[in-house]
């Protein structure tokens, strides 16, 4: 009999306090998990953005090597355009050109 009389004091009416009191600890429990702890809900947005971002940079990257693979493929397979980027970055010359220094 004495057991059942052991919660007793949860059913009186006088003890209003418990619902606000269950209420504060559910809210900070939610706010610590969403803002404070090691895998919260802020740390997977950020997670989230820096996966977006990284995965834009690859697909540019991506889109760089694959121009610089044309072009080389260009370089290799055309005589002329190979011709024209020697010329242009190396200065080189072709037999017969006339060559002007500057100073």
């Amino acid at each position: 009999m004495e057991n059942r009389d052991k919660w007793a004091w949860l059913k009186r009416s006088d003890h209003n306090y418990l619902l606000p009191f269950v209420i504060v600890v559910t809210a900070v429990v939610a706010l610590w998990l969403l803002f404070f702890a090691h895998n919260s809900v802020l740390n997977w947005v950020k997670a989230s953005v820096e996966e977006k971002n990284q995965e834009a940079e690859m697909a540019r990257l991506q889109a760089e090597i694959d121009e610089m693979d044309r072009e080389i493929d260009n370089l290799r397979n055309n005589r002329d355009s190979l011709e024209s980027f020697a010329r242009d970055t190396y200065h080189f010359a072709a037999p017969g050109d006339d060559i002007y220094i500057v100073e």
